[in-house]
């Protein structure tokens, strides 16, 4: 069984590392990637490099999987096994639970608690079993240790935010957007102390507890540290003025051992995450059977972890592999940096503002108009100047520039370098997304058009981690004491429940991975974004792509509309819970368009101006019609599965007369589009005249019933409501008919 475990464990890590990187590589590239310092494979062989170095001396880091939160001493090698196997299991069931619901994880959060969760659980274990009592649980946790990790990854998110909007701010007023001259003559001093600070905590504190620094050199840094950040910052500076001399970026320069610092502070503080309990597993098991008896407990695990070279090296092998080749790194990349991007055009379909950030938003509206009152108009004037955005033009495809970019990294790098020396696991997700937030905010990205929104991004972060601290703590808590009363059923020495719990989270994985190829197609190019690619290229192109997409948004409403009815008819409860789905996707889908479409009307040419209205038109009349459908589909889901009253004959009679008429209308104005022909339109508002008479028939006819028979509540106001949101729905379909009619014309 303990080989067993011990191979589950190895499983585990490396499955581990895989999906860790594949989720945290945008910590360590996105500022590198953002602002365009160098080709991808440039930056990705630098980062590389980082990394490698990052295992080599992350052995320090592996001690909190062993003794950070609990105390081994208190516990035998079979508890311990249980132990690393219940958190690594459970860690497994939080993500699969988390992922399902789109809820914020991180793997350092998880991992603490989960710890924490399943050290509890086997000292629950003990004392009901009556080998301690209540009162010995204080000496099974490590509570000081455990409140010190805790409380730093809490203080580490502030202080992230706080150090990023700085260190922004002071070198925006410094260098403004426009930092060209300024830069020629300042620019090597202001890289210097960042890249000093990069060699001195990554070097001189991630570095010292290897052999790669001579004893001296680390006895006279530590013995003189301001003259020794001195004269880092005095070479640094000369070196990069050489360079700047020689007419090298130097800013590129210094991005790119940002991205390397980074990469190894990342390794080194988040290797732990991964492979720290199987590695500790594996330990204990090495320790077991080295030993002539197997102990009885494992006190051995509280000295400093001697990590395995080669196992290291194969980590960061992995690491580094997967980082070459992971497909999702590089959309949660290309995510991350639309994200992060300078421009102030944001939707709010990820996160809708709360009365929170609403009443912070007003709170540092207040506070800012109360410092303008006070500060001097001339330093008001000077302070603006710095903060004058570049246009479009100017800035190019890059999301940011180059200052933004060194500071993200110079403050993340610095941060989790100090954590690491600290021994204290950051969230390195949560450091480095905080400098951006930071510096952003710093950077005036937060405008008025995206602050409420940004703010609810952030509360939304912080709210994960809680959530996932106490989810993590839970499910950790569940699984081992399960796994520790299993061991009472074991069957020649194997814990069923064991195996079991194993084979459920396998059988998770196997899912998650299935469903993930399934629904793994390409994020496709919004159609706004295609229409402005478009028509940079060819204004008739453009036509063609727009009236496409208006068709292809008309046979999405008649295939939904239609298979909605006929469900509700025969009560089908799957295909109605589709059909909400697959019309709740459109209706975001059109409203994220309503946000893209003020983007596209600024790049408009002056020969284009006079149909850009009907762009603007357009867009908000399918945005209407998609919601009108999903007025429908959302009832109608909820009346079948509340198993309330079906439809009557009369009026099942009466939507499919209904729904036939709207089906040919829908085709008719699908074929117009197709074609770009308008010759049936006059026969289209007929028909149009002709359905709405014939629903308001058919509401009296209802009311007639209603008043006569009586009749099921629901029933008749679903009835009710698919009448009038199918009106509202034709009604939309007919406008966006006329403005494209207009828009056409008016291009010809």
């Amino acid at each position: 069984m303990d080989l067993f475990i011990v191979i589950v464990l190895a499983l585990l890590a490396v499955m581990g590392i895989v999906v860790g990187v594949s989720n945290d590589a945008v910590n360590f590239l996105n500022s590198a990637f953002g602002s365009k310092a160098a080709n991808k494979y440039v930056i990705l062989a630098i980062a590389s490099i980082g990394v490698m170095i990052g295992v080599m001396t992350s052995s320090g880091m592996m001690d909190v999987a062993r003794s950070g939160v609990f105390y081994p001493s208190m516990f035998s090698y079979q508890e311990i096994m249980i132990l690393f196997l219940g958190m690594m299991l459970s860690n497994i069931i939080l993500l699969d639970i988390y992922n399902s619901l789109g809820l914020p994880t991180s793997t350092t959060v998880s991992l603490v608690f989960g710890l924490l969760g399943s050290a509890l659980a086997l000292a629950l274990y003990n004392v009901w079993s009556g080998d301690a009592s209540m009162t010995d649980l204080g000496k099974y946790i490590n509570s000081g240790n455990a409140l010190a990790i805790v409380s730093g990854i809490l203080l580490s998110v502030v202080l992230a935010f706080f150090t990023g909007h700085l260190l922004m701010y002071i070198s925006r007023v410094i260098f403004s957007f426009r930092y060209s001259k300024i830069f020629n003559r300042f620019g090597a001093l202001w890289c210097g102390i960042t890249l000093a600070g990069i060699i001195y905590f990554t070097v001189f504190k991630g570095l010292k507890s290897t052999s790669l620094i001579p004893d001296v050199l680390k006895e006279y840094v530590n013995d003189h540290t301001g003259m020794a950040l001195l004269i880092l910052w005095a070479g640094s500076s000369l070196l990069l003025w050489i360079l700047q001399r020689c007419n090298v970026n130097i800013l590129r320069v210094s991005i790119l051992a940002g991205t390397l610092s980074l990469a190894l502070a990342f390794a080194g503080n988040d290797l732990v995450n991964f492979i720290g309990v199987p590695y500790a597993g594996y330990d204990s098991y090495v320790i077991a059977h080295n030993s002539d008896t197997i102990p009885t407990t494992m006190e051995q695990l509280m000295n400093p972890t001697k990590a395995n070279f080669w196992i290291m090296c194969a980590a960061g092998v992995v690491m580094v592999i997967t980082l070459f080749t992971s497909k999702k790194a590089m959309r949660v990349i290309e995510t991350e940096r639309k994200l992060s991007s300078q421009s102030e055009e944001v939707s709010p379909s990820n996160n809708e503002a709360t009365n929170a950030s609403r009443g912070i938003v007003r709170g540092a509206r207040a506070m800012s108009n109360a410092v303008e009152a006070i500060t001097p108009k001339r330093v008001l004037d000077y302070i603006e100047s710095r903060f004058t955005p570049l246009s479009e033009e100017e800035r190019g495809d890059a999301n940011y520039d180059l200052i933004r970019a060194t500071v993200n990294l110079t403050a993340a790098a610095i941060l989790i370098s100090i954590g690491t020396q600290l021994k204290l696991p950051l969230s390195t997700t949560y450091v480095v997304f905080m400098v951006s937030m930071g510096s952003s905010l710093a950077d005036r990205a937060w405008g008025r058009e995206s602050a409420v929104y940004r703010i609810t991004g952030v509360m939304t972060v912080i709210m994960g981690w809680f959530i996932t601290a106490l989810g993590g703590f839970l499910i950790a808590l569940v699984v081992t004491l399960a796994l520790a009363y299993g061991q009472l059923i074991e069957v020649n020495g194997w814990n069923i429940i064991a195996i079991a719990v194993t084979i459920v989270c396998i059988g998770l994985i196997i899912k998650s991975n299935i469903s993930k190829k399934k629904e793994s197609k390409e994020v496709e190019e919004s159609a706004v974004a295609k229409i402005s690619d478009t028509l940079k290229q060819s204004p008739e192109e453009a036509l063609i792509a727009y009236t496409e997409h208006v068709c292809a948004s008309m046979e999405k409403v008649t295939l939904i509309y239609d298979r909605t009815i006929v469900a509700v008819f025969k009560e089908n409860r799957k295909v109605l819970r589709d059909m909400v789905s697959e019309a709740e996707e459109f209706y975001h889908s059109t409203r994220q368009q309503k946000y893209e479409i003020i983007p596209l009307l600024r790049t408009l040419e002056e020969s284009d101006i006079n149909t850009g209205h009907f762009y603007v038109q357009v867009v908000d009349y399918i945005s209407e019609t998609s919601k009108a459908l999903l007025h429908i589909t959302r009832p109608c889901y909820k009346h079948v599965d509340n198993n309330h009253s079906g439809l009557t004959k009369e009026q099942v009679y009466d939507l499919k007369c209904i729904n036939d008429r709207v089906e040919n209308i829908f085709g008719n104005i699908n074929n117009m589009l197709r074609t770009r022909s308008f010759e049936q339109m006059d026969e289209v508002l007929n028909n149009r005249d002709e359905l709405f008479n014939f629903i308001d028939e058919v509401m009296q006819n209802q009311l007639r019933r209603l008043r006569d028979t009586g009749g099921s509540s629901s029933a008749n106001m679903l009835f009710f409501n698919i009448l009038t949101e199918t009106k509202t729905m034709v009604l939309h379909s007919r406008n966006i008919m006329k403005s494209l009619e207009h828009f056409v014309h008016t291009k010809e």
